[in-house]
């Protein structure tokens, strides 16, 4: 993508940042974030490119001023995490449900040319069919799987009924550099990666033989650029089509650090799902076709935690 003006919100966040730093220079790109779970350090390599900050919550009614003559919208912005759904579903409708509904609104009116709205692999559920395909029934099992399953039918009725283009990810268990390990939400890549680099024990829900198709952050925000600019709408997976145990992940760590630490276990979380792997051959039709070694990115992922962790 090139020559376009773009708005990202949640552009401070994990993946929000990497998308920034994909687009930035060849584009005139905006951030919205309202600070609450995004950091500016993370955008601040990009400083020299001309990227704009707004602070702002996706809730307010005022962020149209920042789509205004903009081409068109990364809606990343979420309050992430099935457990924190779990514990605060109220916050979780108000920030995934209706910012997504606001912020479709907002491009309605201003006339944007398409948005490319984050939603998650949660909205499947924990059925037992592999791999999942995007025709499959949807069957979130918690609070932030409804709000991503809401989000994707607010695009496509948007879409219908007032000709805004809308295309929606399903993004699998993203990992990479700049996601947070020290939240009490953190997501189990870097949570695990944190712990064993300070010879923790990492904490493992149920026997650790749960799969999850571990997406590395730059084949997302590859496919999330690529969906945007095509003609695609609807629901895609983005995710990389292998499954990979939480037992399997824990044995790859140790290796990458060269420690030998065993896992904690304990009683199952309510929520999460035992199995998750995508069908990937749809968003072939964007050219997405993501190709890297787990371990690699891996590897890369967790010589970057050395900083944050100091």
């Amino acid at each position: 993508m090139r020559d376009r003006r773009v708005v990202i919100t949640g552009g401070l966040g994990f993946i929000g940042s990497h998308l920034a730093e994909r687009l930035a220079g060849d584009n005139e790109v905006t951030i919205v974030d309202d600070l609450s779970t995004g950091r500016i350090e993370n955008v601040g390599h990009l400083a020299s490119k001309g990227i704009q900050v707004v602070r702002a919550s996706v809730t307010s009614p005022e962020i149209w001023r920042a789509f205004e003559g903009r081409d068109y919208v990364f809606h990343l912005a979420a309050l992430p995490s099935v457990p924190r759904s779990i514990a605060d579903p109220a916050r979780s409708h108000e920030v995934n449900v209706n910012g997504t509904l606001n912020v479709l609104i907002a491009a309605r009116d201003c006339g944007i040319k398409k948005v490319a709205f984050a939603s998650s692999s949660s909205v499947y559920g924990d059925t037992p069919v592999l791999p999942k395909v995007e025709d499959m029934p949807l069957c979130p099992t918690s609070p932030y799987g409804v709000t991503k399953a809401v989000g994707e039918m607010y695009c496509k009725v948007f879409q219908e009924v007032y000709g805004l283009k809308a295309v929606s990810l399903r993004y699998f268990n993203v990992f990479g550099p700049r996601q947070d390990p020290n939240s009490e939400y953190a997501a189990v890549v870097p949570k695990f990666i944190a712990a064993m680099m300070q010879g923790r024990q990492p904490v493992v829900y149920g026997d650790g033989e749960q799969s999850r198709d571990f997406t590395f952050v730059r084949h997302a925000a590859d496919a999330t650029i690529k969906a945007c600019e095509s003609g695609a709408s609807g629901a895609f997976n983005v995710a990389c089509g292998r499954s990979i145990t939480i037992n399997g992940l824990v044995r790859a760590i140790n290796e990458a650090l060269g420690k030998e630490i065993r896992p904690l276990y304990v009683e199952p979380r309510r929520g999460d799902i035992r199995h998750s792997l995508a069908d990937i051959s749809r968003a072939g039709c964007f050219h997405y076709e993501p190709s890297g070694d787990f371990r690699e990115e891996l590897t890369e992922t967790i010589r970057s935690f050395g900083t944050c962790l100091n």
